[in-house]
């Protein structure tokens, strides 16, 4: 390929030896160029994928003197295969781990009786939130908040309560051996990053850095003293803040350069982009590639459809199979799955395990707390949902998916339609706007609330998954608000 300026000055850049933070928009070729400064060195380099199926991909671009890994692939050459024998253990429910720890008995807090079922989730999900991090021992801020538990009060008492088992629970696990609690992944990578490992390479290539947990930006940025460091990704697709990432491109000390001309979609797409990344805040503007001509307008038959909530998901699901269409969903149906089987359990007045409700005793309590509760309103399109279908409907919908190879159309949340990309795409209508104000305009009509910038990060991943038409669908009162007119 022919290198644009912007790949050029990057090559430039990382030849002279310099830290370098590479911010590359939606479809610019961030693979490409990597492999670009690659080729073009003779030095040794390891790039760090966010992901197996990323890393095997990039393994077949770069040149035979830089190895693509994944972490945790370093981690267990490293430390990882000492734990092979517990790594291959059966999985086990979280109630039987933690009644194994010693988690019995049930514990009132607040106006929530926490069951052993939920105490066991909290204390293991305080050490998954203690290995995403880059902190050297446990601390009661791992503890995880649970919904309905949203006082500092009620918290602590999580806190007084998940801790003890919590300890018990991380000692276990530095056995290579045996134990109680099942060995995964981020254990080991963990325990890896406590021993302040220095990986041998003349550079390092870090991929997706805008989703990258503290405990891999804590290995990656300790390599600085011996080795040139890369950070590459897009900060305004930063949208996994809620499982304990973030975004360590803006922070990172180095040379900033960008990669804004992407070959994916046309200008028209482009400037659709910039209106959301304008919104988020990000300085990134994006330039579309003049022979794509990409369209903005209403789609019958589009590629893919992309959801903001699993909820919504289902919902295009059930509509699309209802219309005899072929439809898959992408990374499968377990989630749907799941939450509809959690919310059979509660309208048959069992206790769920479900994380999302694992609080709730009955389906009418939960109905109550999504109806009534400012903070469960997220939960409604839920309750709606399995109130007029029921969930033998959800099941029979999910059980009827295809594979996305043999079907019409793939239903994908917009998480998980990151870093893919379809020819005609819809915007689902779960992408809500945000609420009103209380503030009045001149003619007395409320003034729309500002959007969020992690919403606007969503819907900027969302926007730019099209190569050749968008319909904005459920994002079209952008058209409307004064945070988008305001940038067009």
């Amino acid at each position: 390929m022919t290198p644009t300026d912007e790949q050029t000055a990057a090559s430039d850049h990382f030849h002279s030896g310099e830290h370098l933070t590479l911010q590359a928009g939606a479809g610019t070729g961030k693979t490409s160029t990597l492999a670009l400064l690659a080729h073009r060195s003779h030095r040794t380099g390891r790039y760090l994928a966010y992901n197996k199926a990323t890393a095997q991909d990039a393994a077949a671009r770069f040149p035979a003197t830089v190895t693509c890994k994944t972490a945790h692939a370093l981690a267990y050459a490293a430390i990882g295969h000492r734990y092979r024998t517990r790594l291959n253990a059966p999985r086990q429910p979280s109630w039987k781990t933690g009644h194994d720890l010693g988690i019995t008995k049930t514990i009132r807090i607040g106006d929530r009786d926490l069951t052993p079922r939920a105490l066991s989730y909290a204390t293991l999900r305080t050490i998954t939130r203690f290995c995403h991090s880059a902190d050297p021992a446990l601390a009661d801020h791992h503890v995880p908040p649970l919904r309905s538990l949203d006082s500092p009060a009620d918290h602590g008492q999580l806190t007084a309560a998940v801790m003890p088992f919590a300890r018990k629970a991380w000692s276990d696990l530095q056995n290579p051996d045996a134990g109680m609690v099942r060995f995964d992944h981020d254990h080991y990578l963990k325990i890896w990053a406590l021993t302040e490992p220095k990986i041998p390479s003349d550079y390092l290539l870090l991929d997706e850095a805008q989703d990258t947990n503290p405990v891999v930006e804590q290995i990656f940025n300790a390599q600085r003293n011996h080795a040139q460091l890369v950070m590459v990704g897009d900060s305004a697709q930063a949208i996994y803040g809620w499982r304990g990432a973030r975004d360590v491109m803006t922070t990172f000390p180095g040379t900033q350069l960008t990669l804004s001309k992407s070959f994916r979609f046309g200008p028209r797409l482009a400037t659709e982009a910039n209106r959301w990344l304008a919104i988020a805040g990000a300085p990134l503007r994006l330039a579309g590639t003049d022979s794509i001509p990409t369209i903005l307008g209403p789609s019958d038959q589009p590629d893919a459809i992309l959801c903001r909530t699993n909820v919504g998901a289902i919902r295009e699901v059930m509509q699309l199979l209802e219309n005899e269409h072929r439809v898959a969903l992408a990374g499968g149906g377990e989630s749907l799955r799941s939450l509809a089987r959690a919310a059979d359990d509660l309208r048959e007045g069992r206790r769920t395990s479900h994380p999302e409700l694992l609080l709730f005793p009955t389906w009418g309590d939960l109905q109550d707390y999504a109806g009534n509760d400012p903070a469960g309103g997220d939960l409604q399109p839920l309750v709606d949902l399995v109130d007029t279908h029921g969930t033998d409907a959800i099941l029979n919908a999910v059980h009827r998916l295809d594979h996305e190879d043999t079907a019409d159309i793939t239903v994908s949340t917009a998480h998980k339609a990151k870093g893919r990309q379809w020819g005609r795409v819809r915007i689902a209508a779960d992408f809500t706007p945000p609420r009103d104000s209380e503030d009045k305009d001149d003619n007395g009509r409320p003034i729309p609330g500002p959007v969020d910038e992690a919403e606007a990060r969503l819907a900027y991943v969302a926007v730019t998954r099209a190569r050749y038409q968008l319909d904005l669908g459920g994002l079209s009162w952008v058209n409307d608000h004064p945070d988008g007119t305001s940038t067009t």
